[in-house]
């Protein structure tokens, strides 16, 4: 359970010193720090529930949601998270893992995102179709559609298979919000059926 440092000290009220009590605590692995001033009570908890109180609003999505639907073959130690305004790359690390969160257009933030619960805790999460549009669009210029394949079939190696199950209405809805060249070329080829040519 993740709890705050206000919310240890009042549950700690009755000690002599709240404060001294909570050192002790992360000391004795009774709470694990997951950053200043905030803690969780279970060592295995799963990291997907810290990204988002760690840096809020925030959502899982790029490589790590695209790795989560099987889009890409690859597995990730870190947890990279959509946010916006922030206008840098930001990186947490803790015992739990290394979170970094990158920007995407505020327009687009709010769209195309689940939320889940369980076990207690609440995380966000890109749908696939987000996942991979917030990654064309944190990715360097492609320049022609050759490029495009290149940077989906090799650099990413994504799984056809699981391509071929995007919600293309929703990629395209979405497309609108983003304003990136990337993003455009990728609709268009998937509107136009270009992608494996």
């Amino acid at each position: 359970m993740i709890k705050t440092y206000q919310l240890l000290l009042e549950e700690l009220k009755s000690y002599k010193n709240p404060k001294t009590k909570i050192q002790r605590m992360v000391k004795n692995k009774e709470i694990f720090l997951i950053k200043r001033g905030l803690y969780e009570t279970n060592i295995n908890v799963n990291p997907f529930y810290l990204s988002d109180p760690i840096y809020s609003p925030s959502y899982i999505s790029f490589e790590t949601a695209m790795s989560y639907y099987q889009l890409i073959p690859e597995s990730f130690y870190s947890i990279t998270n959509a946010t916006f305004g922030k206008n840098r790359k930001k990186e947490y690390r803790n015992q739990f893992g290394i979170f970094i969160y990158r920007d995407i257009p505020k327009s687009a933030f709010s769209y195309g995102v689940d939320i889940i619960s369980i076990d207690g805790y609440t995380y966000k999460i890109a749908k696939k179709e987000k996942a991979l549009l917030d990654m064309l669009y944190v990715s360097g210029k492609i320049d022609n559609m050759k490029e495009m394949r290149e940077y989906l079939f090799s650099n990413l190696r994504i799984n056809e298979m699981v391509l071929d199950t995007l919600d293309k209405e929703l990629i395209f809805e979405l497309s609108k919000l983003y304003h990136s060249r990337n993003i455009d070329m990728f609709q268009n080829m998937l509107r136009k059926d270009k992608l494996y040519d």
